[in-house]
């Protein structure tokens, strides 16, 4: 099985959910570009059986990412509605 980790990602716009509340309709990984390295991952959907203390982890751990120039990027299936 082949790794993404460490692949760039292809370029996309999507409409997303920033800073908890903020809906934003072409949100994109290019304006990081230059700027910050990216952690970008995947879930499947809010309140699912997908184990929540990852999720916890990633927060807990974001002023420590912050502090190294590292955002953190998560992509689920629920729509930024629902969010």
């Amino acid at each position: 099985m082949a790794t993404l980790v460490g692949k760039k990602t292809p370029t996309f716009k999507a409409a997303a959910v920033v800073n908890g509340g903020e809906i934003v309709n072409d949100f994109s990984l290019d304006q990081y570009l230059g700027k910050n390295h990216v952690i970008f991952f995947f879930y499947p959907k809010d309140f699912t059986f997908v184990c929540p203390s990852e999720l916890h982890a990633f927060q807990a751990e974001l002023d420590a990412f912050e502090s190294r120039g590292v955002k953190v990027v998560a992509c689920l299936t629920d729509t930024e509605e629902s969010h």
